[in-house]
């Protein structure tokens, strides 16, 4: 089976030393204003649930160029499009800085009581599901202007139902469990471990060529 036309040329970007451009400085800076800002508040729940949303993005993307590798087709979802900087086949460094201090922005929307309701639905399941039907609807107006590509038919415009769920909602429902975990210790190991799996998986994968 032969590449699709976009994986192609998402291919022909992915890790092109050539595409590097400087505005990925400043996305490094404001991560890094983000982060701090919360570190001198000691607000350790934000900083954790922002880890956790992050890792596992990497997750998924590392699955995501396994489809590519294993199917010798497309990926599950591609970034094509002009970038700084393409790190695997649907993550560039924009992207990547998004989701590194997209778990803080969401966290800052949950109420204290973990137990109140927003509309009758409790408010992490609301900000879950309301974070997750908007954030594929971003994914949309990408993927129309093919800066965000979709080659299978069960993963597109026409069929969101993986997309909201696997695409998102995982993200969301374990940064928020880290969020309201009582101790730091806790959300340290669970993000500690989060992050080894996807620091294993980038050497043994990148090791073997596989992403």
């Amino acid at each position: 089976m032969d590449y699709t036309p976009f994986t192609k040329q998402a291919l022909e970007n992915l890790r092109n030393p050539n595409t590097l451009n400087w505005f990925v400085i400043p996305l490094l800076a404001l991560m890094f204003y983000v982060y701090a800002t919360e570190v001198q508040k000691k607000n350790w729940n934000a900083v954790f649930a922002g880890l956790a949303f992050w890792g596992m993005d990497w997750i998924n993307e590392i699955i995501n160029s396994l489809v590519l590798h294993f199917s010798h087709y497309a990926p599950i979802w591609g970034t094509p499009g002009q970038s700084a900087y393409t790190v695997l086949i649907g993550l560039n460094v924009e992207i990547m800085f998004m989701f590194s201090i997209a778990g803080i922005v969401w966290s800052k929307m949950l109420l204290d009581d973990k137990n109140a309701k927003i509309l009758g639905i409790n408010n992490r399941w609301f900000i879950i599901i309301a974070g997750s039907v908007f954030s594929v609807i971003v994914e949309y107006f990408l993927n129309a202007a093919n800066m965000l590509t979709w080659d299978y038919s069960w993963w597109n415009a026409n069929n969101p139902w993986l997309i909201v769920p696997f695409g998102y909602m995982t993200f969301f429902i374990v940064a928020f469990w880290v969020y309201d975990m009582k101790s730091i210790k806790k959300q340290l190991m669970t993000v500690g471990s989060i992050f080894s799996i996807v620091l294993l998986s980038l050497i043994i994968f990148g090791t073997l060529a596989w992403i």
